[in-house]
């Protein structure tokens, strides 16, 4: 008889379960687990419209138009490293981590091919120390790892953002897209615990971004613009990106808490 529960974290880890089989089951918070994404991660040669190395159109387009600017950054699921490349060519201190250590042995592949330097590290960006992923970052980016979440997640998530989000500082995110023209599924949260199964990722509307990061200020949301095959930038309009900041004066309220005080 195993009586596990004794905090938020143990709930939540008995929850991943619910989303975890076989040799995937890696304790991943993901629900994919890491021999998933390696295994997705390990023909380079695959036609993955983000295996390309180039960065998303939207976080080009905010330093382009100012909206962020150089300082130190936080990709989390950086998969090949297309973003966190493009960050560290553009002045950024980049940070960036991914649970697939094939994932991140192509990243490192390509910062050393493009002359970059970029610290990457391998694992559970929810199961770091505070002292591996110390913040504060001015940016955090987030191309594709939060669709890929289980509801339950969501509280690991918000907890590591107000841990290294630097106050004034911004999260730059893009996600499945709900409705027409989008992708991902859109069952209830209720409806995939059910099921027991992410379906491949999951889709959002923006008024669920909205509520979901309503502790922070919204910059912009929008559809993904399309970019063409010989564009320098990343663009498929089956995903939202949108661009968060969190308040100073919020940051500066002491109102944080780690999520095993969120009881």
């Amino acid at each position: 008889m195993d009586r596990t529960v004794r905090s938020v974290e143990d709930v939540l880890a008995l929850l991943d379960g619910f989303f975890a089989s076989g040799s995937e089951a890696s304790g991943s918070a993901t629900g994919d687990g890491k021999d998933f994404w390696d295994r997705f991660y390990a023909d380079r040669s695959k036609p993955v419209p983000f295996f390309v190395a180039k960065p998303d159109e939207s976080l080009a387009a905010y330093l382009d138009q100012g909206l962020i600017a150089p300082g130190r950054a936080l990709d989390l699921g950086c998969g090949a490293g297309r973003n966190a490349l493009f960050l560290a060519s553009r002045g950024f201190e980049v940070d960036a981590v991914d649970l697939s250590p094939a994932a991140i042995a192509w990243a490192e592949d390509r910062a050393h091919e493009a002359g970059v330097d970029v610290r990457f590290l391998c694992g559970n960006a929810f199961a770091f120390p505070a002292t591996e992923l110390s913040g504060p970052y001015d940016l955090v980016v987030d191309s594709g790892c939060f669709h890929h979440l289980p509801p339950h997640r969501r509280l690991s998530y918000l907890a590591l953002l107000d841990r290294v989000l630097a106050p004034g500082g911004h999260l730059s995110l893009t996600s499945f897209a709900a409705g027409e023209g989008g992708m991902g599924s859109e069952l209830a949260d209720a409806d995939l615990y059910r099921e027991r199964e992410l379906q491949g990722g999951l889709a959002y509307t923006p008024e669920s971004l909205r509520w979901i990061f309503s502790d922070l200020v919204e910059v912009e949301l929008r559809r993904m613009r399309e970019e063409s095959p010989a564009s320098a930038l990343f663009g498929v309009t089956f995903l939202w990106t949108a661009l968060f900041r969190r308040d100073a004066a919020s940051a500066d309220s002491g109102d944080v808490r780690p999520v095993d005080d969120l009881t």
